[in-house]
C-alpha cells in the first residue's frame, strides 16, 4: 500500500464509524412507569388530613430521602382514600385529625430500604429509630422486609393530631437523637398526639396493644383502631401507625411508579 493510500485510510475509517454511528437507530428510554387511574392524591379527596411525608425527608431511619420520593405527596387507590376521608370525618367530630407519614410505597423504594438494611457500617439513625435492635438482625425480626403491602396502593402509616395542630419543626440532619421510646417531651418534636412511641419505632414497644404502653398513650392507640377498623381498615399488630383497606383493589400487585405526579382526581 503506498503512503498515498494508508492515509487516505487513515481519514476515511474515522468518517466511515462516525456515519454508522449516527445512522443506528436511537435507543428508546424505559418509560416510567405511571399510576393506574385507579390511583388518586389523597389531597384531592380530602385536604384536611394533614401530611408529613417521612421518605421525602432525611428524617427517617435511613437517614437519607428514598428512592422513589420525587414529591412529598400522599397516593392511595381511590377506595382507600375514600374510606380514610371517612375515618377522617368521625375525628374531627371529636376535636382531632389524621395525619400521614407514608401511602403508596413504590418498589424501587423498599428496594432502598433492603440495601441500606444490608449496609451494616450505616449507623447514623440507630439512636433514634433502633437503639435496642442490632441492625443485622432487622430482616430476622420482620422490621425489614424485600415486600410491603404499601406498593399495593391501599396501606398507610399514620396518627391522630389534636386540633388545631401546630407545624412539626423541620429535622436538621446531623442533630442530636433521641430514642424513639423516650417520654414524649424529649423525643423529636411531632404534633402528633402521645402514641408512647414514635413512628418507624423498631421496637416491641410499637406492638398496637403492648401492655406496657398504658395511659394516654394507649387510649390514643386504641382510639386511632377503632376508627380506622370502622372505617374498613385493619391495623398490622407490630405497628401502631400501620392500617390496610381490608377491601384493596390490588391484593396481589406491587406498583413501581415513582411518588411525583399527581393522577387526576
Amino acid at each position: 500500500m503506498s503512503r498515498l493510500s494508508a492515509v487516505l485510510r487513515a481519514l476515511v475509517l474515522p468518517v466511515a464509524a462516525v456515519v454508522a454511528v449516527a445512522s443506528a437507530p436511537l435507543a428508546q428510554a424505559r418509560p416510567e412507569p405511571r399510576p393506574p387511574k385507579e390511583f388518586v392524591a389523597l389531597s384531592d379527596v380530602d385536604p384536611t388530613i394533614l401530611q408529613e411525608m417521612r421518605y421525602f425527608t432525611p428524617h427517617n431511619f435511613t437517614g437519607h430521602r428514598v428512592d422513589g420520593y420525587r414529591r412529598p405527596l400522599c397516593l392511595l387507590t381511590r377506595p382507600a382514600a375514600d374510606a380514610l376521608h371517612e375515618a377522617q370525618r368521625a375525628l374531627l367530630r371529636r376535636g382531632y385529625g389524621l395525619k400521614v407519614y407514608d401511602c403508596y410505597r413504590p418498589q424501587r423504594a423498599v428496594d432502598d430500604f433492603v440495601a441500606w438494611a444490608k449496609d451494616l457500617d450505616d449507623q447514623r439513625m440507630r439512636a433514634e429509630f433502633y437503639p435496642r435492635v442490632a441492625k443485622s438482625r432487622l430482616f430476622l425480626d420482620g422490621y425489614i422486609a424485600e415486600k410491603s403491602g404499601h406498593s399495593r396502593g391501599s396501606t398507610m402509616d399514620l396518627t391522630i393530631v389534636k386540633l388545631p395542630a401546630v407545624p412539626t419543626r423541620p429535622y436538621i440532619p446531623g442533630e442530636s437523637l433521641v430514642s424513639c421510646y423516650a417520654p414524649k417531651e424529649e423525643r423529636f418534636p411531632d404534633n402528633s398526639v402521645d402514641m408512647g412511641t414514635g413512628y418507624d419505632c423498631f421496637d416491641t414497644l410499637s406492638h398496637t396493644a403492648d401492655p406496657r404502653v398504658q395511659g394516654a398513650p394507649r387510649a390514643n392507640r386504641m382510639l386511632l383502631k377503632s376508627v380506622m377498623e370502622k372505617a374498613g381498615f385493619a391495623n398490622l399488630a407490630e405497628e401502631w401507625w400501620h392500617y390496610t383497606y381490608r377491601a384493596e383493589p390490588f391484593p396481589d400487585t406491587y406498583f413501581d411508579f415513582p411518588v411525583s405526579r399527581r393522577p387526576a382526581p
